[in-house]
């Protein structure tokens, strides 16, 4: 980067320290951490988030999965607006009405003891691993700018991290990501304009989606029903809205967001706003990744997205094979900018046989690219066999280094350093809250001062960031983040949902029956997942139904024995 992007890049990020520092001042009780008293509007809670949601991972991930696999990935938040109403409906007058710091303090009024505990052990375990894998996207960016260990850049992330959310609770956290999401909707705008103005002369907007299209990546919906399909519009509809239910209405790194808000009133405004602008936001960026997959098809791909990965195997024993490849894959790179440029002028004069004569060339030329990266990819393997070799992560951050203007590079690669902020630091203010409230308040210390707590919430979002720093250790396998994130999230988020769904309407169902269903099913997800019966985003609906079904189950078989 240019010295103007580095400058641009640090007063952002130290503008939005020292913003959030100080909106958090005079912060002395947890209920100034945690829930900011109560004190939010609704358009702070929105954007609030809007921010958790929308991490490092969704700017660097997402246009990298339109490029790679085309926009259907879109489908996964159909379901999302429909949960916002559900839950402004039975989640949010519940929680309001008891005043819970955490959703999991409930449980323990509706069932007992073990029930919250269990549950709350569930939400940690899920969130505090997702947030590693948080923490591995922004740590990609300082892998790749200045050429240091991934390791390394994962310590130095995640300290500044638990540094930015210590000094600032929940107030901090929903002040900056409200400035984050101005800053970052305004950068991601200026990238898909520029991806659009950097195309050669005569191709235009509607030329790019016309050449995308044709291509397969606009595919935004899937209509055949495919249980193994990750990404269909039954998949989204249903799993969607499950999962988008749990994570909205169990997770408390998103609880803790809207329970910030003045007022029922204010919470439910900011979630049904959320289920407006998330599908279309989404849609957005995933264009990006469609529109960045056509820059490549004028400008030549490299062989491989990681450029840290490439220099290591260039100074490996199979660097000189690697070259060989390099080379074949810019000729195949060559060939592909002319049938693309044959594509566009056919396309122009609506004549649809050539469109479809050259449309055939240019898939078989991209599958022949296919081939030779394969063989590049497997040189890499070779050389390191630590390496990553998926390079999903990095497409976005590549055309974003390489080909915009400076000033402008800076900016997105501080926007999604903010988006990483946000997101990880309510995430750690989430996994502390639960930690305290619902495991060391509850069973470790009963009666103590507000100054006790304050120092424990505090003491636990330093010890959940060192936790997470080390499952960031072990990311780099993943593949593409926002899909690992969201295969977690399901691994989870149903056998919760379905405890919540038993304490709102199975009123003659008890805290040991779902107790034992909630082990049972997750068990029963686990080996779903593993057996790979069916495609991730299922696995929501299916965890659900499993405790509600086994728990009513249960508690028939022991009212029959007591009777």
């Amino acid at each position: 980067m240019s010295v103007a992007d580095w400058i641009v890049l640090v007063v952002t990020l130290v503008g939005i320290i020292l913003y959030g520092m100080w909106k958090s001042r005079g912060q002395r009780n947890m209920a100034g951490f945690f829930l900011d008293n109560q004190s939010m509007p609704w358009y702070i809670v929105l954007l609030s988030i809007i921010g958790t949601q929308a991490s490092a991972v969704t700017f660097l991930s997402a246009p990298g999965q339109a490029y790679t696999d085309g926009m259907r990935f879109v489908q996964y938040y159909f379901g999302l607006p429909l949960a916002m109403v559900v839950l402004c409906i039975t989640f949010v007058p519940i929680f309001h009405k008891l005043k819970v710091y955490t959703a999991y303090e409930y449980l323990e009024h509706r069932f007992d003891l073990k029930t919250r505990t269990l549950t709350a052990g569930l939400f940690l375990l899920q969130r505090g691993l997702s947030t590693g894998i948080s923490i591995y996207a922004p740590s990609i960016i300082l892998s790749s700018l200045l050429g240091w260990n991934i390791y390394t850049t994962n310590v130095i992330m995640g300290g500044l991290l638990i540094i930015y959310t210590v000094s600032g609770g929940t107030r901090a956290v929903s002040y900056t990501q409200t400035l984050q999401i101005a800053i970052i909707f305004a950068a991601m705008f200026l990238a898909g304009w520029m991806v659009v103005h950097l195309l050669p002369a005569g191709i235009g907007f509607n030329d790019a989606l016309q050449v995308s299209g044709k291509m397969d990546k606009l595919n935004v919906i899937e209509t055949k029903f495919d249980w193994k399909d990750k990404y269909n519009i039954w998949s989204g509809l249903i799993g969607g809205f499950f999962l988008a239910l749990s994570y909205f209405g169990t997770d408390q790194s998103q609880v803790g967001r809207y329970l910030t808000a003045k007022s029922v009133t204010e919470s439910r405004i900011g979630l049904l706003m959320n289920g407006l602008v998330k599908v279309p936001m989404q849609f957005l960026i995933l264009l990006i990744g469609a529109l960045v997959f056509v820059f490549y098809l004028y400008f030549r791909a490299p062989i491989f997205f990681n450029e840290a990965q490439i220099r290591k195997v260039y100074k490996s024993e199979e660097g000189a094979a690697f070259k060989v490849l390099e080379k074949e894959y810019k000729v195949l790179g060559a060939v592909k900018q002319l049938q693309v440029k044959e594509m566009a002028a056919a396309i122009k004069e609506k004549d649809e046989p050539l469109v479809n004569q050259t449309k055939t060339a240019l898939q078989k030329t991209e599958a022949l690219s296919a081939v030779t990266r394969g063989k590049a990819i497997a040189l890499i393997k070779k050389a390191d066999p630590t390496a990553d070799l998926n390079d999903t992560n990095y497409i976005f951050l590549h055309f974003v280094v390489n080909n915009l203007p400076k000033g402008l590079v800076g900016l997105l690669i501080a926007i999604i350093f903010l988006a990483a902020w946000g997101s990880i630091a309510a995430a750690l203010n989430s996994l502390a809250s639960t930690t305290v409230i619902d495991i060391y308040q509850r069973m470790v210390r009963k009666q103590e001062s507000d100054k006790h707590y304050l120092f424990i919430s505090r003491l636990s979002t330093i010890g959940w960031g060192i936790f997470c720093i080390l499952v960031a250790q072990f990311a780099s396998r993943l593949g593409s983040l926002i899909e690992a994130v969201n295969v977690l999230g399901s691994l989870f988020y149903g056998v919760i949902l379905g405890i919540f769904l038993v304490a709102f309407y199975c009123k003659k169902i008890g805290g040991g029956a779902v107790f034992w269903a909630a082990i049972v099913s997750e068990v029963l997800v686990i080996i779903i997942y593993m057996s790979e019966i069916v495609s991730f985003l299922w696995l929501n609906a299916i965890g659900c139904f499993l405790v509600v079904g086994i728990a009513y189950v249960i508690q028939q078989l022991r009212t029959r024995l007591v009777a």
